[in-house]
């Protein structure tokens, strides 16, 4: 099979799945669409280079990763995508869960999203993450403890009154159990 149709049948497979990372790392389908067709561009242009087929879908997040990270570093100088309106009304009775992740996952520096978004969406462990972004275990693990916190922290200020509190959160400090 030549390489070039070897290429479109793992872009048809993996396209999907790409997309919904890159939504979930930039919060905007739009937005993950032109990730994801960047990121396939990449590939196309390096697909001879890559030997085992199996680890096609390694580079391809690895690929997806350094594109957000890129876009992301230049489009701190251009412009701030929010998912509100600025003057925002008061929090609605049911927020669906969905919407209040992607809120919170909005508040995270790039890097930290990457990590939760790897980590606990992905699956993947923390060297695998650590592989991913170039950087040390420990990098990983601190990343994520930090954008663990700030998510308790923005998702306990969206808790409804009828949740229970949980008071190691609500001091700002952690027991250690």
């Amino acid at each position: 099979m030549p390489a070039a149709e070897e290429f479109v049948e793992f872009a048809a497979a993996a396209s999907p799945r790409l997309r919904r990372t890159a939504f979930l790392l930039c919060g905007n389908w739009h937005t993950a669409e032109d990730l994801t067709q960047t990121t396939l561009a990449k590939m196309f242009v390096s697909w001879r280079r890559v030997r085992r087929h199996d680890a096609a879908y390694i580079y391809a997040n690895r690929t997806l990763v350094n594109t957000y990270l890129a876009d992301r570093r230049g489009q701190r100088a251009r412009e701030l995508l929010t998912g509100w309106l600025p003057e925002r009304p008061g929090p609605p009775q049911t927020p669906e869960l969905r919407i209040v992740m992607l809120d919170a996952l909005a508040t995270l520096p790039p890097k930290a999203r990457v990590v939760v978004v790897m980590r606990y969406w992905a699956d993947l462990s923390v060297d695998q993450v650590a592989d991913l972004l170039g950087c040390s275990p420990g990098t990983v693990k601190s990343q994520s403890a930090r954008a663990l916190d700030k998510l308790r922290a923005v998702l306990g200020e969206s808790r409804s009154p009828d949740q229970p509190v949980d008071e190691r959160y609500e001091t700002g400090r952690r027991r250690h159990d």
